[in-house]
């Protein structure tokens, strides 16, 4: 069951009166009330979708902490395994540690400047153990690791020439004990005017944790 997961604002500035405003990003901080959306994506192509949740999120939650609890009753509800996609705003450790204890799977966005780490060496029998290993700063190029599967493809029919990456087992830095996949997909012929497409990162946490294989397939 694949559900997508998001969170949007109203904008109430003017409405002094209305109780729980909270501040809210919409084109700039703004003054008003936010709400979380979880949605059923029964079809591979087209934009419908089915609302499953819309809940208003009140000024003692926040957008993470609604959307794991509606994904955690999603779950609870359904007979089949889930995956949730989610955006920019919940790839990130606060949503991992969320997530955790939810038996679902989620793929994320994740912000081009975000920073993962790769799991601690061995321990030395000296001192406190490690939780971390070698930064991984996604705009800085000359920290990647090197990726653990590799694919190209030559002529996608919508994407022309991709390259796919994938890094297994890093972890964000406040999320030291939850496993992330890192996956960059790439778009290797330039835009209309000349300018290379910005890359696409991604972060895959759950239960079915993607193989290590020497392709991805």
């Amino acid at each position: 069951m694949l559900v997508a997961i998001d969170h949007t604002a109203w904008r109430r500035p003017d409405a002094k009166t209305l109780k729980d405003r909270t501040h809210e990003y919409q084109r700039g901080v703004t003054v008003g009330q936010g709400y979380s959306t979880i949605a059923g994506i029964p079809e591979a192509q087209g934009s419908w979708a089915l609302p499953l949740l819309h809940e208003r999120i009140n000024s003692g939650s926040s957008p993470i902490l609604q959307a794991a609890s509606q994904l955690k009753l999603v779950c609870e509800q359904s007979i089949n395994p889930v995956l949730a996609v989610l955006d920019r705003e919940y790839g990130n450790a606060s949503w991992v540690l969320a997530q955790s204890e939810i038996q679902a799977d989620c793929l994320m966005r994740v912000q081009s400047n975000a920073c993962l780490w790769s799991a601690p060496p061995a321990y030395s029998g000296r001192g406190r153990p490690r939780k971390h290993g070698q930064r991984m700063k996604l705009s800085d190029p000359s920290t990647w690791l090197q990726a653990d599967a590799v694919i190209e493809i030559d002529e996608h029919p919508k994407l022309g020439q991709v390259r796919v990456r994938q890094w297994l087992d890093l972890h964000f830095y406040r999320a030291a004990g939850q496993r992330v996949n890192l996956i960059l997909v790439e778009r290797m012929n330039p835009m209309s005017n000349g300018q290379p497409f910005p890359p696409l990162w991604l972060a895959w946490v759950g239960e079915r944790t993607l193989p290590k294989r020497n392709s991805l397939v």
